[in-house]
């Protein structure tokens, strides 16, 4: 079954794997040939009418020499929304609420079920009658006493809920007639903002353009990268090895990052950001590790210190 408008989930997918089909210089019949899946399906999944299978995912990542970490991820958020199982659980509050509100109706209601006073018993003999009198009003007192401290209970227990809900809750709640916060759907800075932060932690690495890909001598792949959201642009690398360095620069502002340790090696790495506008020239230069190799390629160059390429922002 397939779906004509994608979900944002969905809709990223596609276009991860758009980006990863277009690297591998396939068409759709190649895709086809080389893996255990259909033109009509390759078609469907990278147009985001249905979720494809996680082996079409791995497949794809395969065929591009990408690590499968982050599709699968974006794989996972698809797949449970398209199969329902992201669907948010009902909020507690209102049954909290409302059980608060029947404690606090029944003990406001409380008084009403205390019984009529009984007509007076005739007159005992002297002596006994005021020890009656004083144990009724006791009891009367104690009643109201009880029912007193009923109420009050159940107005400070309605209280802290009400506290454990409100501040329970995150910021943007305090706004959640309106639309979602830029923060919560989108970037989290833009232009001059941006400037040396990292664009997975800003939200800029969401749907960006690929200037260019490089692959190096020792294999590692390198991808200048470009928001036009945030209005900034960088590199990143993948396939590396501890102490292999790269460094990107725009308008002479270089920004640089290091694989430091194996979890890096294992992953993308990203340089900062940095602005850049339309028209802008993008430089990367990748520098091995010590006792690595570094030869210029046909679609780079060598600068003496590693390989570099370039890219023209769009």
């Amino acid at each position: 079954m397939t779906r004509t408008t994608p979900s944002p989930e969905r809709a990223r997918l596609a276009a991860s794997l758009r980006d990863l089909r277009a690297r591998t210089g396939l068409s759709m019949v190649g895709l086809a040939e080389r893996t255990a899946f259909s033109k009509s399906s390759w078609e469907r999944y990278l147009n985001g009418k249905s979720v494809p299978p996680r082996d079409a995912v791995r497949e794809l990542c395969r065929l591009a020499s990408e690590p499968e970490g982050r599709c699968l991820a974006l794989w996972e958020i698809a797949e449970s929304e398209w199969s329902g199982r992201a669907a948010p659980a009902p909020a507690p509050a209102p049954a909290r609420r409302t059980e608060t509100a029947q404690r606090t109706d029944a003990a406001a209601e409380a008084p009403s079920t205390v019984p009529e006073p009984v007509p007076p018993e005739p007159v005992p003999p002297e002596g006994s009658a005021p020890a009656s009198r004083d144990d009724t009003r006791a009891g009367n007192r104690g009643a109201a006493v009880a029912v007193l401290a009923s109420v009050c209970a159940v107005v400070v227990g309605g209280v802290a809920i009400t506290l454990f809900l409100v501040l329970g809750q995150d910021a943007p709640r305090s706004s959640s007639s309106a639309s979602p916060s830029a923060s919560a759907t989108g970037p989290r800075c833009r232009g001059a903002a941006c400037e040396g932060r990292n664009p997975m932690d800003m939200k800029c690495g969401v749907g960006p353009q690929t200037l260019a890909s490089y692959r190096t001598a020792s294999g590692a792949m390198l991808e200048l990268r470009d928001s036009r959201t945030c209005g900034t642009s960088w590199a990143r690398m993948w396939g590396t090895r501890i102490g292999d360095r790269l460094e990107v620069t725009a308008d002479g502002r270089p920004r640089s990052a290091e694989v430091e340790n194996k979890a890096d090696a294992a992953a993308y790495v990203y340089t900062p950001m940095t602005t850049t506008r339309s028209g802008t020239v993008v430089r990367a230069c990748f520098r091995p590790a010590p006792g690595g190799e570094s030869h210029g390629q046909s679609h780079g160059q060598s600068d003496g210190k590693g390989e570099c390429f370039e890219g023209r922002v769009r």
